[in-house]
């Protein structure tokens, strides 16, 4: 039987408590946010935004789904007129997906109402809390980067 080593065991305790602070956060902002749009559509559209114009393959090695999933998630999307499908230049069966103006308008809207809630909560924290948290997003960031490197 293996033994688990002391720096083990404080990691398994810190990311159980990181994966829950980070789920239960992502929940209240999109409960503030107040969108009808699914978490799972809204990062698709934001994806767009960030990375495009993107092919529906592109969107999907992106947001890490099946192109299936990637084309029926710009389908709705393209519905409900959030994002703007052209031809693809450099392959002409293939299309583009691009964030439309409403699109656009409603990310800044979500945006906006996540950060002015979180930022009414960092207003009741001190300095140290608050450059601690500042710390903390740059470390979450360059993780997320790298596994994106990584599975490039």
């Amino acid at each position: 039987m293996a033994t688990t080593s002391k720096r083990d065991a404080e990691l398994l305790e810190v990311t159980a408590k990181l994966r829950l602070a980070i789920a239960r956060t992502a929940r209240r902002l999109r409960q503030e946010a107040g969108s009808d749009l699914s978490p799972t559509l809204t990062s698709a559209l934001a994806s767009i935004e960030r990375h495009g114009p993107l092919t529906p393959s592109e969107l999907a090695a992106v947001e890490r789904v099946q192109r299936p999933t990637a084309t029926r998630i710009a389908s709705r999307l393209e519905g409900d007129e959030l994002i703007a499908r052209t031809a693809d230049p450099n392959d002409g069966r293939g299309s583009l997906l691009a964030v439309s103006a409403r699109g656009r308008e409603l990310l800044r809207r979500l945006r906006t109402r996540k950060n002015a809630y979180l930022s009414r909560r960092l207003r009741e924290l001190d300095d140290t809390d608050v450059n601690a948290l500042a710390r903390a997003a740059d470390i979450l960031e360059r993780l997320l980067e790298d596994e994106r490197a990584k599975a490039s």
